[in-house]
């Protein structure tokens, strides 16, 4: 084998660049181009010999001579372009040529020579073309087709001086067939060691790849089926990589996701083209044995089409292998941001919201300031005492009203940074609720608003009386501000255990289904056909939120729109014993009432 080495190098070296960075086409035509390379020096070596042996050649022994010629050229056009389809069929139409020549010469298809028809489509398979393969067939039949017509109709030789082939010649048609033949089965199981070889390589490759990896590694089938899994399964997806294989990982796939999961294996090995897809698929690894379902990443590409082929385009389906991983995080850390965004944007639109909002309600106070400041500055105009008296009765009102809404915002702001601090002290509650009531009586009756106080004997609380009454006040103040003229705001409390809890129900205007949700949100007010009617800055169930969470109470609301609403607010006795927290706040739309019912329970008191 040593002595064969410069040989190989030799034929190595005229392997076309283009062809040396892929082992299998550099092998396809190192296959091509030694047997010709050898049929042709062998040919111009022998050709003297064969005229000292047997003088003047026949027509035939002529052409095989020059066929191994031209087989040579063919070599060198190869290695000097790197075209092997074009190479291919430039040898497969000469084969054919002198075929033709030879058993037209032989006046017989039964002739010797015939054996040439069937070497041309075992030339063309070399090629690895099925295109050339067929026209090869297709060749050789009609070849076949038309030397059978020649002979049934008598037609001459091509050289009607030529005698028949004698014994040498036959013997050389039959030797260059069978050499020639030989040669091209040596080439294909070159072919065919090479492609083992590589093959072999590849899955050792794969293999050490998917062994050393920390992700997921998988062979499908073109079909889907597993053929091989990664042992990282066991860590990245809590199962031996045993159980993948087959249909396990097809029967791990949530029913919605197996057929965007097939789809992308189906792409990839028929298409060949690289794909994504993440699905859910089931971990058994939990301890109740019903598994949970986790996010997974899958990265595939077709895994054996070869590089080079004639006609890729037209490959069969192949292998496919694809890279798995968990992307449980990062699925709900998306949504995390999906939702901060969502929040957010229902923050910016309901600053918006209040900044309009706002403006109305510190212009409207401030214009009626100074229009009746400057109506009782003004000399020019003499004002009696009774009218100048209520001016300065609106003035005082307005200023009120301004300071209570700057007031809100102050608290608010207090409670959104955690600087609002308490002091709790014991107090009769009871008390505390009439002297609220008390402050609305006179605006509710103005109203012809029906404002009723049902406070029974309650034991004393310890809680900061200043958030108590700002609860109340603000709760009190919404209830006769969304009840029309006619109708009932009752405010009534009872013990529940250790908890105080009050309630403040009116027959009002109600709040929308939909903005029930969104009660206590900052700078959120309901939205409704009666927006723009009542005066409000919507701070009112925000300030009352963050005051119970200092108390460590909860807040109940229920309501229906054109109906009315019921307020609930439970209160520790001691509010020492609760620290700070985010309090509960439920809400719900009670069901139609019936004949002679009312839409809203009734708070279960005690006397």
């Amino acid at each position: 084998m040593s002595d064969l080495a410069p040989v190989k190098n030799y034929v190595d070296a005229l392997v076309h660049p283009t062809a040396r960075d892929d082992a299998l086409t550099a092998a396809r035509h190192r296959a091509f181009i030694a047997p010709r390379l050898a049929g042709g020096l062998v040919a111009l070596a022998g050709f003297p010999v064969y005229l000292g042996l047997h003088g003047v050649p026949s027509a035939l022994d002529a052409g095989v001579f020059a066929w191994l010629v031209t087989q040579l050229l063919i070599a060198y056009f190869l290695s000097c372009t790197g075209r092997y389809s074009a190479a291919s069929l430039l040898s497969i139409v000469s084969l054919s040529g002198l075929a033709a020549a030879a058993i037209w010469q032989a006046r017989s298809l039964d002739s010797m020579a015939a054996v040439w028809l069937i070497v041309i489509p075992f030339e063309a398979a070399l090629s690895g073309s099925r295109r050339l393969i067929v026209l090869a067939a297709m060749l050789a039949f009609v070849g076949a087709v038309a030397l059978a017509a020649c002979e049934a109709f008598h037609l001459p030789r091509p050289f009607s001086d030529a005698a028949g082939p004698g014994d040498a010649s036959k013997a050389l048609a039959v030797g260059a067939a069978l050499a020639h033949a030989a040669a091209l089965g040596l080439a294909a199981q070159a072919l065919v060691r090479v492609g083992r070889r590589l093959l072999t390589a590849e899955e050792e490759r794969f293999r050490l790849f998917a062994c050393n990896t920390s992700e997921v590694v998988t062979r499908h089938g073109p079909n889907g089926v597993v053929r091989f899994a990664s042992p990282a399964a066991e860590s990245v997806l809590g199962m031996r990589a045993e159980a993948l294989t087959g249909h396990g990982l097809f029967d791990r796939v949530h029913v919605a996701d197996r057929p965007a999961y097939l789809k992308a294996l189906a792409d990839a090995a028929a298409d060949g083209t690289a794909g994504a897809v993440e699905f859910r698929m089931r971990r058994d690894d939990d301890d109740d044995g019903r598994g949970r379902f986790v996010w997974i990443e899958m990265r595939c590409r077709p895994f054996d089409r070869a590089r080079g082929e004639p006609d890729a385009a037209h490959a069969k389906a192949h292998d496919v292998v694809a890279v798995l991983r968990d992307i449980s995080e990062r699925k709900r850390l998306e949504e995390a941001l999906a939702r901060a965004r969502a929040d957010s944007e229902r923050a910016r639109v309901a600053k918006s919201h209040f900044l309009a909002t706002m403006s109305h309600e510190l212009r409207t106070p401030l214009n009626a300031i100074i229009g009746f400041s400057d109506m009782l500055i003004n000399r020019d105009r003499e004002i009696e005492p009774a009218r100048r008296i209520e001016y300065a009765r609106l003035i005082n009102e307005s200023g009120r009203h301004l300071l209570s809404v700057v007031n809100d915002m102050l608290d608010m702001s207090k409670l959104e940074t955690g600087n609002f601090e308490i002091s709790p002290d014991s107090f009769a509650p009871a008390d505390a609720i009439t002297a609220c009531c008390n402050l609305f009586m006179l605006k509710a009756q103005r109203a012809g608003i029906a404002l009723e106080v049902r406070v029974p004997e309650l034991p004393e609380i310890v809680a900061d009386r200043r958030a108590f009454t700002q609860i109340l006040i603000n709760l009190i103040a919404n209830a006769v501000k969304f009840t029309p003229a006619g109708g009932r705001v009752t405010v009534s409390a009872a013990c529940e255990g250790a908890r105080l809890a009050m309630s403040i129900e009116d027959n009002g205007v109600g709040i929308a289904e939909d903005d029930l949700p969104r009660l206590g949100e900052a700078f959120f007010q309901a939205r409704a056909s009666y927006d723009r009617r009542y005066d409000g800055t919507g701070l009112g169930l925000s300030i009352v939120k963050g005051l119970l969470s200092l108390h460590g109470g909860d807040m109940r609301i229920e309501s229906r729109l054109g109906e009315g609403t019921r307020v609930v607010v439970r209160l520790p006795i001691d509010c020492r014993g609760a620290g700070a927290a985010e309090p509960a706040v439920a809400w719900t739309a009670p069901r139609a009432a019936t004949a002679g019912q009312s839409a809203l329970p009734r708070v279960r008191q005690r006397a």
